[in-house]
């Protein structure tokens, strides 16, 4: 178990390592105890005076945060209440470079009379600029979990950064603009450095501080890959929640593909919050002819796509090779190997009239000319779009033209899907607006997307709610939000299914005055394998808060094959009167398709209907079987390794493979893991390896049901100094 003690805390040291610190440097890192931290300050103090306590932590986990050479530190592993430490997976802020050509303000909360007076909201992000005016009245301290002090400002020099206080401003700016809560008092939790990354210890600790300087409600702005619900992220998250906090978190910028949501964002107590976009005119291509439109995305600083007539599109390949003449011509160009604005100014030397890049894997994308102002406008389309035009304008020669189209509030492409693995759950919760959100950063203002974006518009409308409401639990306020939510649609005027959207569009003006609360917000009906059959069956309390006596009808969903839903067909309730009500799916394993099965439990009003989201699935999908995997050497030795990662299912067999990252030579096999069941594995492998300094790629194999999936991890390892 010491061993064991001493490879954990080897992580902590390796990650400094890794990072560019040297030995013999004062570092700090955060280490979990099993006990309350006094008696163990008391033995630091006692039996290693070069360390320095910088901060304790007893409130969501036991632990400290220790400053002192890394030659130091590896000391405390032999004190034996040493028995853990959060991995140091990176989190980043969350958001996507915007056009500021089509930037708007941030909505007003009109007809509404609260302003979140009172109310303390605290964001966990990059830092605060507190001196902007449009912040530095409401601003009312924090701390800084990256330099550990009371200077919680953003990152200003190399890695300068700006999220946060973008984030701030949405919540609560009262100046030139108003936020959505104007008057509460804001908090700032430096978790993410420079370049806005930060470590998951330095999270959960910025978690800690929050909850014990007594915060309302926490913004989360921020996330990872790790698909699960019991990260240490996301169950430092839940403990807040039990504590009283309010906690929003952004869903992430992975989409459109399913399974992408990650922790914390996959806690099942948060409020997780996907990206919309507002009405607006957007251009659409087309070729004659063909009944498809292709949505244009601009790329950050590119001009406005204005071209008024059809034009010839020509294959530039990814940006490397020479191009040819393209005067008068749209130029298509693959996402990778150039930068954007190589690829942009090679296209306006050559005359084209425009580029158009599509994405070198699934889905769209969002990105930046960095710096560059050019008089043609660059834009992004997906893989598929991409493909579909080479095909049609290029190999078929016919040529491209514009139109404008009004897009009503829309799903941004960008923002993470669900559901989450092992707990099934539907995820985000609700969507907000996140796209081109005009906000405060330092020294002024600018537009970004994002989900981070999205979020800081539901923590706002939390802490209108707190006002309004100072009695409502974390989880009372979550239903209201979720039950008062819009459903929004698609093109095709189908609503988005709930691991797009969760319960729809938050409705602040409904959610604070609410007439019907439906807890939980979503039904978890569960997963389809080894049984043929499956009861699935979900209890929701149904609460009359409106003052008049309603009778509420389900509307049973329309049955797909092999499904057989059962309900009470109506609900009859007295003002503040509460019923709990069951909803049953009997599935059939042989009449549904494999995947995912979603949609909405109708319950009609008196006034309006209500959507409840469900989900079940039928045996397996495309996720991935293994998210967050990490892989440590021995800092010391360069022998022993210790190893974590998050299993989406019980498995036959994991294994783990090791490459020469460039050339894939083989290293050999790591070591292999017997039965692990599903969710946080970790512990160590006890191996002897020659130096292994440099990158390296992991390739982790997952064997279940004779079937075996391969997923490859980039790692780097260090020589001991």
């Amino acid at each position: 178990m010491r061993r064991l003690r001493f490879l954990l805390l080897g992580t902590a040291l390796v990650f400094l390592l890794l990072t560019g610190f040297k030995p013999d440097e004062d570092q700090t890192i955060i280490i979990e105890l099993d006990e309350k931290p006094a008696e163990f300050v008391k033995q630091v103090k006692l039996r290693l005076p070069r360390l320095e306590i910088v901060a304790e932590y007893d409130t969501i986990f036991n632990g400290v945060a220790v400053k002192g050479t890394a030659r130091e530190l590896e000391k405390i592993a032999r004190l034996d209440t040493v028995v853990n430490q959060y991995p140091v997976h990176t989190y980043k802020a969350l958001f996507e470079k915007t056009n500021p050509q089509t930037r708007e303000k941030i909505r007003k909360t009109a007809n509404l009379p609260f302003t979140g007076k009172g109310v303390k909201v605290g964001v966990i992000d990059t830092g605060i600029d507190y001196h902007h005016p449009d912040l530095q009245a409401n601003y009312k301290g924090g701390f800084d979990l990256v330099d550990f002090d009371d200077d919680p400002m953003e990152t200003e020099g190399e890695g300068a950064t700006d999220h946060g206080t973008h984030v701030a401003g949405i919540i609560a700016a009262d100046g030139k603009m108003k936020g959505i809560a104007p008057d509460v008092d804001i908090y700032a939790y430096r978790a993410l450095g420079p370049g806005g990354a930060g470590s998951s210890v330095q999270v959960i600790a910025a978690i800690e501080e929050a909850v014990k300087d007594g915060m309302d409600v926490i913004n989360l702005s921020l996330g990872n890959d790790v698909n699960g619900p019991d990260w240490p992220t996301s169950k430092a998250v839940n403990k807040a929640i039990e504590l009283g906090v309010v906690v929003v978190v952004a869903a992430g910028n992975s989409g459109p593909d399913t399974w992408t949501v990650g922790s914390p964002a996959t806690s099942p107590d948060a409020i997780t919050v996907g990206a919309s976009a507002r009405p607006a005119e957007a251009s659409v291509l087309t070729v004659p002819g063909e009944d498809r439109q292709i949505s244009l995305i601009p790329l950050q600083n590119s001009a406005e796509w204005n071209l008024g007539k059809k034009f010839p599109l020509m294959d530039g390949g990814n940006g490397e090779a020479p191009l040819s003449m393209a005067t008068g011509k749209i130029v298509l160009m693959e996402r990778g190997v150039v930068p954007f604005s190589k690829k942009a100014l090679k296209a306006y030397r050559r005359g084209a009239k425009a580029l158009i890049i599509y994405n070198n894997e699934k889905g769209a994308f969002q990105g930046s000319l960095e710096g560059l102002n050019l008089p043609i406008p660059v834009v992004s389309i997906s893989q598929e779009d991409g493909e579909w035009l080479k095909q049609k304008a290029i190999q078929e020669n016919q040529w491209v033209e514009t139109s404008q189209e009004k897009v009503e509030k829309s799903l941004a492409p960008f923002s993470s899907r669900g559901p989450v693995t092992t707990s099934w759950a539907i995820k985000p919760d609700i969507l907000a607006p996140g796209v081109d959100i005009f906000s405060t950063v330092p020294g002024g203002y600018k537009a970004l997307s994002g989900t981070s974006m999205a979020s800081p518009h539901v923590a706002g409308v939390a802490a209108l709610i707190k006002e309004a409401h100072p009695d409502w639990t974390p989880a009372e306020i979550k239903t209201s939000l979720m039950s008062t939510a819009d459903l929004i649609k698609n093109k095709q005027d189908e609503p988005y299914v709930p691991t797009e959207q969760g319960a729809g569009y938050v409705d602040p003006e409904e959610a604070i005055h609410p007439k019907l609360w439906m807890s939980p917000g979503s039904l978890r009906l569960g997963k389809l394998e080894e049984k043929k059959f499956l009861h699935a069956n979900s209890v929701i309390t149904l609460t009359n808060t409106d003052h008049q006596t309603k009778t509420f009808h389900f509307l049973v969903p329309d049955e797909d094959r092999g499904v057989s839903w059962s309900m009470p067909s109506s609900v009859t309730l007295a003002p503040n009167q509460s019923e709990k009500v069951e909803v049953e799916a009997s599935l059939s394993k042989a009449f549904l398709s494999k995947g995912i099965h979603q949609g909405y439990v109708k319950i009609e009003g008196p006034d309006e209907t209500y959507s409840l989201p469900y989900l079940f699935m039928n045996e397996g999908d495309d996720y991935a079987k293994i998210s967050g995997f990490e892989l440590f050497q021995d800092w010391e030795t360069s022998k022993d390794l210790s190893y974590r990662f998050y299993l989406t299912e019980d498995a036959e067999e994991v294994t783990v493979d090791l490459y020469r990252a460039g050339t894939m030579l083989s290293i050999g096999r790591l070591f292999s893991i017997s039965k692990p069941s599903a969710g946080t594995v970790e512990g160590e492998a006890d191996i002897r390896l020659p130096d292994l300094a440099g990158p390296y790629v992991a390739v982790v194999t997952v064997e279940r049901n004779d079937q075996k999936d391969s997923y490859p991890f980039p790692v780097m390892f260090q020589s001991p100094k």
